[in-house]
């Protein structure tokens, strides 16, 4: 079949190329003592589009640093006992999308929760606070500062703390919740399980925020990782701090994470995608040392994955 990256069998072996700095762990440890400190001040204000079957909500919460994020929320209507409960996160630059995709997991008694990413194209604030270029991207938002202040650690954080929030709501059974998303969703899906080691089943899908060295040596910082580029050509032309640079990312790769998981794995990958690179996507699975099972896709890239979403409904109904 033809390659964009690795050989299957070599892709199954692969490890990982961006370095993982010396505190890693330390740094998640601080930083998610700074998410428990948070008063999150949760607000549910009813939204004015509604169904027979289900109430639809603007949920409000404040995040680190303050901001103050948003999440759709759909709760089944006449379930009296607590119910299983999944999480959706969206690509890159996005937003929560329309209320018509969450109404499939309530018409089968789930809660669903759709979140803004902080300063993407949804309703989420970004407080900023940071030095440095953002160059329209968030991978280098922060990336001239300290990595306390990487923007993508916020984001991480603001789906942890949703996740506990959920688990805390009386209509949710706190064992059963679930969550999902494809590319920039799929890297916040491993994020959030990783950091809230309670979600019981993920499915990422083409995660991206995952070796992003790897990226960067297949020539493919472009597209979604175009930031990276921009970030060299304007900041470190010479790649005078090429090493400091990619092991400050490591904070925020997934691949760092993954071994943090603890909740069942489904993951799918489409072995031509030129803009989360295959292997990259493999660094972060092979790590997963939890119950997982990865679909493949040979011929497609970072696209639609025909019957995954089915396949997705009937993995969720397990919970």
């Amino acid at each position: 079949m033809p390659t964009l990256d690795m050989p299957l069998e070599q892709l199954k072996q692969y490890g990982g190329r961006n370095p993982k700095p010396a505190d890693f762990e330390e740094f998640w440890s601080h930083s998610l003592d700074e998410m428990k400190s948070v008063n999150a001040n949760v607000e549910l204000v009813k939204s004015d589009f509604q169904v027979p079957f289900a109430d639809c909500f603007d949920l409000y919460f404040t995040g680190v640093r303050g901001a103050r994020i948003h999440t759709k929320y759909v709760r089944p209507k006449h379930i009296a006992q607590p119910h299983p409960a999944i999480i959706q996160f969206h690509g890159y630059s996005g937003n929560s999308g329309d209320w018509h995709d969450k109404l499939i997991y309530a018409s089968l008694g789930f809660s669903v929760f759709a979140m803004d990413c902080r300063g993407q194209g949804g309703s989420s604030e970004d407080t900023g606070g940071i030095k440095g270029p953002t160059q329209n991207g968030h991978i280098i938002r922060g990336l001239s500062d300290k990595p306390h202040n990487l923007l993508f650690r916020h984001i991480f954080l603001d789906a942890a703390q949703l996740a506990g929030i959920v688990m805390e709501m009386p209509e949710v059974d706190a064992n059963r919740v679930g969550v999902t998303g494809a590319s920039q969703g799929g890297g916040i899906t491993l994020a959030c399980a990783a950091l809230e080691p309670r979600i019981k089943k993920l499915a990422p899908v083409y995660p991206f925020l995952c070796d992003y060295k790897r990226v960067w040596e297949m020539d493919l910082a472009k597209d979604a990782y175009l930031e990276l580029r921009s970030f060299f050509r304007y900041f470190d032309p010479q790649h005078r701090n090429e090493d400091e640079i990619f092991t400050k990312l490591g904070y925020i790769d997934n691949q760092h994470l993954a071994p943090r998981i603890k909740g069942e794995v489904m993951m799918a990958v489409g072995l031509m995608d030129s803009v989360c690179p295959p292997s990259t996507q493999f660094a972060a699975y092979n790590k997963i040392t939890a119950s997982k099972k990865l679909e493949i896709f040979p011929d497609f890239g970072h696209e639609g994955l025909p019957g995954l979403y089915d396949k997705m409904i009937k993995f969720m109904l397990q919970l």
